[in-house]
């Protein structure tokens, strides 16, 4: 990920983006229900006052930190598509991405598969965030199956779309498996099987 602050990281002060970090990790703890902003006025050191003055409202916070992930994501996978590797191991690299962040809790889950759960309940700004973060996650995966395809590094059971739609089931079932069974390790098993179906014989 780049360590320069990005586009959509420009727009806030530094005690916003704090607070947005701070969300980020009590999202990926407990979900949407799981906070208030008493709690990020505990670990943040503000009152809830100058939290609203930020983010006026739960929704708005939430919203805003999505869009932040969702940057930081694009950017992770613009430059695994610049690596210079085969797009299979494109995919492995992203999966392994996610192994390491969930052996070192850093953050232990992606926070729009849990908020993916939790689609009927929270508010409709949230949701649409949500959506379009999988939409763009899904573009890039059938995109490198495509092109894995057409090299000849890739087999494909159904289209690159369908595949697509079965990896990222299963990259982002496995976080939430991992979870169940307090075992980060249980992560790797169930996207490793995910990336190894796609070899070629």
């Amino acid at each position: 990920m780049p360590s320069s602050r990005s586009q959509s990281q420009a727009q806030y002060s530094l005690k916003a983006l704090e607070i947005i970090q701070r969300t980020n990790e009590l999202l990926a703890k407990g979900g949407y229900n799981g906070f208030s902003y008493a709690d990020i006025a505990a670990l943040v050191d503000v009152r809830k006052a100058s939290i609203h003055h930020h983010f006026p409202a739960k929704a708005d916070l939430v919203k805003a930190t999505v869009a932040v992930h969702r940057e930081a994501t694009r950017h992770g996978l613009q430059s695994l598509s610049l690596l210079d590797i085969d797009p299979l191991e494109r995919l492995v690299a992203y999966s392994r991405f996610w192994a390491e962040c969930i052996q070192a809790s850093n953050p232990p889950i992606c926070i729009c598969a849990l908020l993916a759960a939790e689609l009927p309940s929270i508010p409709a700004e949230v949701a649409d965030e949500v959506k379009a973060h999988f939409n763009e996650l899904h573009a890039w995966i059938a995109s490198s199956m495509e092109e894995g395809q057409a090299k000849g590094a890739m087999r494909l059971s159904d289209s690159p779309s369908a595949e697509a739609s079965m990896f990222m089931a299963s990259i982002h079932g496995a976080m939430l498996s991992a979870r169940a069974v307090g075992d980060a390790s249980v992560f790797w098993q169930i996207a490793k099987l995910a990336t190894d179906r796609l070899r070629k014989a």
